[in-house]
């Protein structure tokens, strides 16, 4: 049983479409997966899916509902346990979240191969404690340069607190071949020379792939659709299937 946490520096990169669409092809392969919506107070993978929960992780926390009655199948093969939106409690981490995000990840690990945790963005104490809870991180990054830099915050400041040296990296919104390798040795020169040297081992980036910048994922977001479901030729769609791929158990 894998967990992963699909995170990233910046908002806006596409990390809920990443994460949603993973699941999907993942579902494909014939695993078992479970999508939990870490983004506590700004949840939107319901928005992705067109769901509209009568139960979330926050009636769990509350003890108003049972776990497995948060956790919700969709037509993709994989599910979900989606967050509340707006909820200003979850802006700051407390024992009692800490507590209760440890016992749900508790109980759900035997049920599935792979738990992916759709975190918010940035590096606030939520983000990083939901992080703390996952085996793997996988990083999702854009070409852009505001991104490539908020990449670089979350992979050192990872690095530090947790001691992580192993982290995955999906380049999305691609504008030509081969552009994710030349993302993935941009920030691994920087981590080279700011955060390695002050390391007992070295932090090292693994390029799960890339995913083209391309109109149809607009399209499916508007559908409120997956893009692998609805277009599993499109080349976003068959860039997320080979990241998948490479999460596949040997």
């Amino acid at each position: 049983m894998t967990i992963t946490a699909v995170t990233s520096g910046k908002g806006g990169v596409g990390k809920t479409f990443v994460s949603a669409n993973l699941a999907a092809a993942l579902a494909r392969a014939g695993q078992k997966v479970l999508v939990l919506d870490a983004d506590l107070g700004l949840a939107n993978l319901d928005v992705m899916l067109n769901l509209y929960p009568k139960i979330t992780l926050h009636d769990v926390f509350t003890g108003k509902s049972k776990l497995e009655e948060a956790i919700v199948p969709v037509t993709a093969g994989f599910s979900v346990l989606l967050a509340g939106s707006g909820m200003v409690e979850y802006s700051r981490m407390t024992p009692e979240i800490r507590e209760q995000l440890q016992r749900v990840i508790a109980e759900v690990e035997p049920h599935f191969d792979q738990v992916l945790l759709d975190t918010g963005a940035g590096i606030s104490d939520v983000v990083l404690y939901t992080v703390s809870l996952a085996g793997e991180v996988l990083v999702v990054v854009t070409p852009e340069p505001t991104s490539l830099t908020d990449a670089y915050a979350t992979v050192k400041v990872l690095a530090q607190s947790q001691g992580r040296r192993r982290f995955k990296l999906v380049v999305n919104q691609t504008r030509k071949p081969g552009e994710g390798r030349a993302v993935r040795q941009q920030l691994q020169q920087v981590i080279d020379r700011y955060v390695n040297p002050g390391l007992d081992s070295a932090v090292r980036l693994e390029l799960l792939g890339e995913v083209p910048s391309d109109l149809a994922v607009r399209e499916s977001v508007q559908r409120r659709q997956l893009l692998i479901e609805l277009m599993p030729g499109a080349p976003a769609a068959v860039g997320v299937a080979a990241v998948a791929a490479r999460l596949l158990p040997a």
